[in-house]
Formats: structure tokens, sequence, C-alpha cells
């Protein structure tokens, strides 16, 4: 195996033969506008991938399409040649789907735009279905407490008169069952 750096070497050699070559030497008149965008080789350097974009409708991508098949031979003696490699790579193009892909993200953001300017337009001059701040605060007309704001103030000042009179009597239970455990010489429990 080889390693990666060799590979994208190769791949970016392969790359500027194939655009040199189409440019130079391939007059068939089916080959239109085509950018090679990308090569990719496998880790064995036996394949190599090679990406391209055409210029213009379905009817010309399939010509230029069939153009490349047809030139592939062309191409890839034209490869060895000038790579110098032990094994030429095997050819193949595919199409390159990075313009669609952006160019259907364009429209989806156009789309988004379009959306957003539609509601900024029925938003202008509109106000709230409420109130801008709908959450009550104490002090505001018609505010009630239903109890639970008095229980957390309290527990966050030390406690509420509640805890202390449940609290304080177990605490003091326990710490009286404990005393007279150790006092009691008798074996009767003091209340």
């Amino acid at each position: 195996m080889t390693d990666n750096a060799r590979a994208r070497k190769l791949a970016d050699r392969i790359q500027v033969v194939v655009a040199e070559t189409l440019d130079r030497r391939i007059k068939d008149p089916r080959l239109g506008f085509v950018t090679i965008t990308d090569a990719r080789v496998t880790g064995d350097l036996r394949e190599a991938t090679v990406f391209y974009t055409v210029y213009g409708d379905d009817e010309e991508r399939a010509a230029s399409a069939a153009a490349l098949e047809s030139a592939k031979g062309v191409l890839r003696s034209e490869v060895g040649r000038q790579t110098g490699v032990r094994f030429t790579p095997t050819l193949a193009f595919v199409p390159d789907a990075l313009p669609d892909n952006a160019r259907t993200i364009e429209d989806l953001l156009d789309r988004a735009r379009a959306k957003d300017a539609e509601v900024r337009e029925v938003s202008t001059g509109k106000t709230y279905a409420g109130e801008a701040d709908p959450y009550r605060k104490p002090g505001d007309e018609g505010y009630e407490d239903d109890g639970e704001g008095e229980a957390e103030a309290a527990h966050e000042a030390g406690g509420s008169s509640a805890d202390e009179s449940s609290g304080g009597g177990s605490s003091a239970a326990a710490a009286g069952g404990a005393r007279s455990g150790d006092d009691d010489t008798d074996g009767a429990a003091a209340p």
C-alpha cells in the first residue's frame, strides 16, 4: 500500500494531464465546455476517478460524457506517458454533482429569503396578541400568589415555621433517645 500523499500527488497530476490533453489533443465535436474539477486515486494507485462539469443543457452533458468515454484510451496513455508510474491507472469519468448541489442550495436560500420578506411584510404595523411581556410579576395588578412563592422565599431565608416544628421535634426526639439510652440504668426509656 502507498501513502495518501503519493496518491493525492498522482491525482493532482492526472487532473492536469487530462485537462491539458482534452484542450490540445481531443478534437471530438461532441465534447463541449468541459472542466475537470477533481481527480481521486485509490490507495493502490490502480484506479483514478476524474470528476468533470459541462457547461450547457442535458443534451450537451450527455454528448460530452460520450466523448469522454470514447477518448478514455488516448487520455490513459497520455497519463501513463506523463506521470511515469509503473502501472497506469484506469480512468473513470464521473459528472461532478457540486454545481447542481450549489444550485439547489441557492434555490432553497432564495425561497427562504422570499418567505422571510413575506413574513416581514405581514408583520409590519402589527402588535402582540397579548402584552409584550406575558409573564406576571409581583406588584402587577391582578397578580395572585399561589403560596409557592412564600414557601420558596422562606426556604431561601432559612426555613419556614412548619419546617421548624416538624423538624425540631424529630431531631429532639432522636437526640433525647440517644441520651436516654446512654443514661438509662433501669432499662426504661425516658420520654
